[in-house]
């Protein structure tokens, strides 16, 4: 799947006329091939008819919303998939997470900030498999990782992790039991497009906390060390 924008074909669904076409033309000067699509179903003839790199999906549309698109692309696609959503709040950034999305815009948003989005996503997209310096096989009677294999089994029971989540445990198991600091990830699992922003960070290893831990209110394993970063904690 190529990253280059002369090359990349980006789907935007959205029902909101003026936004589309200030992303139409704002991606075409960057040399993407844009197709619009009005309304849910629309977007998924378009996505099953062109097969896109990336889509960029509005939450609020009339009929079909976001989510249920989101999550009848991910029945057939791990194309990226960047929200577009006006609702800040944590739970319904982690529904969209939870539907398959793989980022999140919050709209009002600067087209400079939507494009180095798009381009992590591409990069992402197409970047080889992480390579693993230390173990990443874990165990206890809570849970399993076998994270060469792509293994995740908690409580007994297989866990589906996104790419980007799965990146995210990878790079800690792999790290163990160093601390990584917020920045280290944020440049290594997202690009250097994220450095700077804490907060997206803290929203996936909330998600992530919620598939993996006992009690995600009070984490075992993911453990933030305040003010400097992230460690996993293999338990006794």
């Amino acid at each position: 799947m190529p990253t280059n924008a002369t090359h990349a074909t980006v789907l935007v669904i959205d029902d909101d006329p003026t936004i589309t076409l200030l992303i139409k033309n704002a991606l075409g000067q960057e040399g993407y091939e844009v197709i619009i699509a009005s309304d849910g179903q629309s977007g998924l003839r378009q996505m099953y008819h062109n097969h896109p790199n990336l889509v960029l999906l509005d939450i609020n549309m009339p009929t079909m919303d976001g989510w249920v698109v989101c999550q009848r692309i991910r029945e057939v696609s791990d194309v990226p998939i960047i929200m577009l959503t006006a609702r800040s709040e944590p739970s319904e950034i982690v529904k969209g997470l939870d539907m398959g999305a793989d980022d999140y815009v919050l709209k009002p948003f600067q087209l400079s900030v939507l494009l180095a989005r798009i381009r992590a996503n591409l990069r992402r997209a197409s970047a080889e498999t992480i390579q693993f310096k230390n173990s990443t096989e874990y165990s206890d009677d809570h849970l399993t990782l076998d994270m060469e294999d792509r293994r995740i089994i908690v409580s007994g029971e297989p866990v589906r992790l996104t790419p980007t989540e799965f990146n995210l445990l990878a790079y800690l198991v792999d790290a163990s039991p160093r601390i990584v600091s917020y920045r280290e990830l944020l440049e290594n699992i997202w690009g250097f497009e994220y450095i700077d922003d804490i907060d997206y960070l803290r929203v996936y290893i909330w998600h992530l906390r919620r598939k993996l831990e006992v009690d995600p209110k009070r984490p075992i394993y993911i453990i933030n060390e305040m003010g400097v970063g992230y460690r996993f904690e293999k338990q006794a």
